[in-house]
């Protein structure tokens, strides 16, 4: 996702937070199974090198997790988190199956 439409759409979606970000889910319900993922980290997390550091860990996550157990026709937004640069991935990798356990309920 690139376009910020896409992106305020999905703000009023479902959430889930967790330490290292924060999960937005959004159904489009437009008939496309197709799964997109957005990526966001502010300003408050640290300079560029941390952003895109944080950016890089969720770009992996959704790569590992999504294809799998990502919500068929929705929007997923990941926003990272201050949290999320010093946790361990595979702590990472935990919270973002539960969270995305949590919102196809």
């Amino acid at each position: 996702m690139r376009k910020r439409a896409d992106f305020l759409a999905a703000n009023a979606g479902k959430r889930a937070s967790s330490p290292g970000f924060v999960l937005l889910v959004r159904d489009r319900s437009d008939g496309d199974p197709t799964k997109r993922v957005g990526f966001t980290v502010t300003r408050k997390i640290g300079g560029a090198v941390v952003r895109n550091r944080m950016k890089r860990r969720l770009r992996a996550l959704a790569r590992e997790i999504l294809p799998t157990i990502g919500i068929p026709g929705a929007d997923h937004v990941l926003i990272g988190r201050s949290g999320g640069i010093e946790r361990d991935f595979a702590q990472l990798r935990h919270e973002l199956e539960a969270a995305l356990e949590r919102l196809r309920k």
